[in-house]
């Protein structure tokens, strides 16, 4: 970009008003993709991304079976090992 040369201050406060605006939204876009960055790293959006990658190989009924049965056996488990 060559030098620009301006005819009055009025284009210079313009054009100063345009880059700040642009650094404001360039800076709420950076925000944004970190917001959205850290409700990815959620464990509940690990796990469904996880599972999510295994979709074709897994049917969706048992991914929910498995999703009420894990529960289940981990109350079975500690039960289990409070009974001896």
């Amino acid at each position: 970009m060559g030098t620009k040369k301006y005819a009055s201050y009025a284009e210079i406060e313009r054009e100063l008003e345009i880059l700040k605006l642009e650094k404001e939204i360039n800076y709420q876009k950076l925000v944004l993709s970190v917001q959205k960055t850290k409700e990815s790293f959620t464990p509940q959006n690990i796990v469904s991304g996880f599972l999510g990658s295994y979709k074709e190989i897994i049917s969706d009924s048992y991914v929910t079976m498995g999703k009420m049965a894990i529960p289940y056996i981990i109350n079975w488990l500690l039960n289990r090992k409070r009974g001896d």
